[in-house]
Order: C-alpha cells, then structure tokens, then sequence
C-alpha cells in the first residue's frame, strides 16, 4: 500500500488577509466598467447616427452610474469621499481600463472607411509591448463631448492641474511632446491609486529610471547613536516640527508667514551618522525616508536633471515623506562666473533646485562633507544647520562598547578604551573594523576577537583614509 505523503508544517497554507479586499475592489470595479461600456455604446450610437440623421439625440448621461456604498472597496470609498460628478466618473474609468480590462478600449481600433486610418477624433497611443489601445485627454473628450466644442471645452477643466485628480496625483497626463496640441496627452492613472483601486495595498514607489530615488531603513534605532548633546536638541526640533507643524503653522495662525515644509543641512566628515540620523528621523515619527541617487539625476544634457529631480519632488508633493540628498554638493554646489554656455546651464539647475527646495512641503535633507562646498545662497533657506563632527574618545569608546553588545566575544586581551583613546575613528570607520575583524577571527579558526585582529582592522581602515598608524 502506498504511503500518503505528509505536509510539513512549515508549508501549511494560511488565508491571504488581503484576499477579501481584492475581492471587493474587483466587484466594485466591474459594476464601474460595466457601466462605462454602456456609456461607450450610447456615444457610439450617438456619434455615427447623426452622419445620417442631425437631429438625431441621445445623451450619454441617461445612462445612470452605479451607486456604490463607501463600506464596498477601496475604489468606492474614494468615489463617496470625492464626490465624483458622471464626467469625472468616466475620466477615472478611461484611465483604469488598461489595466483591468483593456479589451474594454478595443472599439477605439475602429477604421475610418472614407480615409481608410484611424479616427483622428479617437485619439491614443500603443506601447512597446501592450498591444491594446491606451487612451490620451483626446480620447476622454470625444466619449464625454463627441462634436460638442463646449462640452469639449468643460471636459478640460477635469484634466487641469487645479483638479483634484492632479492635486492629489490620482491621474497624471504625460504631455505629447514640443508643439503638439494638449489633448494629444497620455492618460495615466498613478501607480499609487492603481495599487489602492485593486490590491488594496499602500504602493510604495520603487527606484527606477522614472522614480530615482530609494527609500531607505535601517533596524538601529537612537540607542544606538551617539551624538552631541548640541546636535540632539537640533534633531529635535526636526522630529517636533514632523509631529506638531500642524499646530505651529494652524493653531497658532503662522501659515502667512512661515512657508510649509522643513530644510537641513548635515554636514561632517564620512561616518559621522548623517544618512543613518535622517534615516532615524523619519522612523520615530512614522514617516519614509527617500535618499535620492544623484548618479540618475545628474545629466549632462540641458534640462535633464530638472526633469528627473522634478519626479521626486512631484511624487513628494502629496506624501509626507523625508527627502535625503547625500553628497549635496554633487547637485546643490556653488556658482560659478559665467564664462560659456555650459555655466550658465549649471547656475540654472541651482537656481532652480533653489526654487524646488523652497516650495517644497516636506523635510528635506541635505548632507555633505565640507559645509563650504553649499552655495551661499541656500543658508538662508535652512531651518537647521548641524555639523556632525569626529567623535572624541568618550564617544568612541560608547561606540565600541555598543558596536560590541556581546562582550563573550571579545578576547581577554581586548583593551576598548586604549583603542577609543588612542585612535581617531568615526562611527562608520568603526563599523568597518569590527566586520574586518569578525572574519578575520573566524577565518584563523578563533571563538573570539581579539586585540590583533582589531589593530590591524583600524591600520587598514585609517591606510583607506590616507592616514598611516
């Protein structure tokens, strides 16, 4: 008789807590793409019948929306909270069909006979690899305005930037390109609310060409920082102005003067702490910190590197995250005298990431090495100027101790505080020689580390620097 085979375990299967929310979302989603396609049916009808009869009507908005309740999905709720008209209903509709049901844009593939091409009024685009039409603002305006120029002209309100669709980046219009008319614009729906409309799940943008910056974390927490006492009370007026802004700039009536949104600069030698303290800053009050990679920013070709900061920045807008610029210098430099074209293309990207920086709402975060490296005129602009500097032996010798939370497995030979006394070291140096160290003890067969194996660690993390025993 053949034996039954048993499951471990390790592979029992539990039920997806995220299953019911899809399961909503897709409900309230079909009953919306549902309706739209009768909506497309009765333009349809509309549209070609008056080739041959004017005067015949049809309006589009007889065909009545579903009605949703805000306890359905996520998708509804967002329809009850915004108060969504039939227009903007439909605006919304256009951009999520690609995604869930793009056979839904097929009809738009219809031939012109007389011209034998596409109808122009239909508007569209085709990606590089879905081969199914993708709508542009021609398309939302021909379902919702047919012929109708006034109509045509009201539609165009909903596709503005003063729209809440923008406002709250919901859907973004990718422009067509230099010279070409508006309405030849892409429609898109944001992957954060595509994330929202159908997982249900909370998107979390991912570094990519499009997006180049990467939000980063760390599993250390203030216990585990050592800082001037001088330096602490300035992080916490960045922590208090994350927790209570509301109240500084509403409750106490100062939002005509004071402009949203908190500037720093960190700046100190390599190690100190700056990116692990911004990293910190953001985790006690709940909030993302996004570390932008100046290599994808920074471009040599005019205007590229304000477009591709001006993603980060547009993407920030809405969320309430912490900018982080490390190696500042590298985008935020100082001018220099204009003596060709190329400097003054370089004084521009300053100016105009002084300009971004400025009217940005989130704390944003600058840090460098060498503070004189900043152009000057950003100093007025900081909220918070903190040097980070070297730590002195005292603080060393708490970052070896910490850096050390087991003392088993150091050797009795070990002396900490002749190393913090004797050795110049930054936190991150630190770091660096207790790694070499730890594989250096086990590479020789020992249980523990000793003396040795951290001498020759901070001999060759300080020949790293430059600097010689």
């Amino acid at each position: 008789m053949q034996a039954s085979a048993v499951v471990p375990a390790s592979r029992t299967f539990s039920k997806d807590p995220l299953r019911d929310v899809r399961q909503r979302n897709a409900a309230s989603l079909e009953r919306e793409l549902d309706w739209y396609v009768a909506v497309m049916d009765a333009r349809l009808e509309q549209y070609f019948a008056a080739d041959e009869d004017p005067n015949h009507q049809l309006d589009i908005h007889a065909v009545a929306p579903p009605a949703h309740a805000p306890d359905e999905s996520d998708f509804a709720r967002a329809l009850c909270e915004w108060e969504l008209t039939f227009d903007e209903r439909i605006v919304l509709a256009i951009a999520l069909i690609p995604h869930v049901r793009p056979q839904a844009l097929d009809l738009f593939f219809l031939q012109n006979k007389t011209l034998g091409r596409p109808y122009t009024e239909f508007g569209g685009w085709k990606g590089k690899v879905h081969g199914g039409f993708l709508p542009t603002c021609e398309t939302v305006s021909w379902v919702l305005a047919g012929r109708e120029l006034a109509r045509r002209l009201e539609v165009q309100r909903i596709l503005e930037s003063e729209h809440l669709f923008f406002e709250q980046r919901v859907l973004r219009v990718e422009p067509a390109g230099a010279g070409e008319p508006f309405w030849g614009g892409a429609l898109h729906i944001t992957s954060e609310f595509l994330s929202r409309f159908t997982s249900g799940e909370v998107h979390k943008p991912d570094f990519s060409a499009e997006f180049p910056a990467k939000r980063i974390t760390s599993k250390l927490s203030w216990a585990d920082v050592v800082l001037d006492p001088e330096v602490r009370e300035d992080l916490a007026h960045i922590e208090t102005w994350l927790k209570k802004s509301e109240q500084v700039m509403c409750g106490w009536g100062l939002e005509k003067n004071i402009k949203p949104g908190y500037r720093c600069l960190f700046y100190g030698p390599p190690g100190t702490g700056k990116t692990l303290t911004a990293t910190l800053i953001g985790a006690s009050c709940g909030l993302d910190v996004y570390r932008i990679d100046l290599s994808m920013v920074v471009s040599k070709y005019i205007g590229e590197t304000e477009k591709n900061l001006s993603r980060v920045f547009d993407e920030a807008e809405t969320k309430n995250w912490v900018l982080f610029f490390d190696e500042a210098d590298a985008l935020f430099g100082k001018r220099t005298a204009t003596k060709s074209s190329n400097d003054r293309f370089a004084n521009q990207e300053v100016s105009y990431l002084l300009q971004r920086i400025e009217d940005c709402p989130n704390v944003v975060v600058l840090a460098t090495n060498t503070r004189s490296n900043i152009d000057d005129a950003f100093y007025r602009r900081f909220q918070s100027v903190v040097h980070f500097p070297m730590p002195g032996p005292e603080q060393r010798l708490q970052l070896w101790q910490r850096l050390f939370s087991d003392p088993t497995i150091l050797g009795p030979d070990v002396n900490l505080p002749a190393l913090a006394e004797q050795y110049e070291l930054s936190g991150g140096a630190l770091t660096n020689i207790v790694r070499f160290a730890a594989l250096r003890a086990v590479r020789l067969g020992r249980e523990n580390i000793v003396q040795q194996d951290l001498v020759i660690g901070i001999r060759k993390e300080r020949t790293k620097e430059g600097k010689f025993l």
